[in-house]
């Protein structure tokens, strides 16, 4: 892997409260998102010339999984492959609690592997709910925030519609954060997008 302007982990609860029509919508909306011209010329368009993205899925404790490895986004084609392996990307997690302090964890991990150096670290969790188990997100949000990462967050609203205050206070955290919210899931792709554009472009877009 060469060095890159961004390595973006996208860490998506797959938890019990995501039905399967709800896991394929989130997916189809990160490969749909991969493939945006927008997104690609931005990811594309830094010092560097390419994004680093990875794909893990988490639900409760001890149930977080890398579906897509770290692959560089340089090109189109290089785009076009990961959206064909977010699209391809079976649901590993077994369904369970929501441990999204759990997740972040492992969204951290992943971070902190990244096989090459990044001028940005950015851990990117989508979710509907609120932790409930494992770890509280509050102090692993500050322990990334305190190695260079800056963690922002999806809340999807369908479950919880108070669920962005819960981001904002407990998840989101570092440099240019922000929380989004959508809807529900079949508004996930358009959010998404916006929020992975917003991510490449860095702290300066809105």
């Amino acid at each position: 892997m060469q060095d890159v302007d961004l390595a973006l982990c996208l860490a998506v609860d797959v938890s019990a409260s995501v039905d399967y029509d709800e896991y394929g919508l989130m997916m189809g909306g990160l490969a749909a998102a991969c493939r945006d011209p927008a997104i690609i010329a931005a990811a594309t368009g830094g010092p560097r010339g390419a994004t680093a993205l990875a794909l893990l899925q988490w639900s409760g404790p001890a149930a977080q999984a890398v579906a897509v490895p770290w692959l560089r986004l340089d090109s189109a084609e290089a785009a076009e492959r990961i959206a064909a392996a977010i699209d391809d990307s079976p649901r590993l997690p077994p369904p369970g609690a929501t441990a999204l302090g759990e997740g972040m964890v492992a969204g951290l991990a992943l971070l902190g592997q990244f096989p090459a150096d990044a001028t940005r670290l950015v851990l990117d969790v989508s979710g509907d709910g609120a932790g409930n188990t494992g770890r509280p997100s509050g102090p692993v949000r500050d322990l990334g925030v305190q190695a260079g990462v800056t963690v922002n967050g999806l809340a999807v609203l369908n479950e919880e519609p108070d669920l962005l205050a819960h981001y904002e206070a407990e998840v989101i955290g570092g440099p240019g954060c922000f929380a989004m919210t959508c809807r529900d899931y079949a508004d996930f792709r358009e959010a998404i997008a916006r929020k992975m554009l917003r991510e490449i472009r860095g702290s300066l877009s809105v």
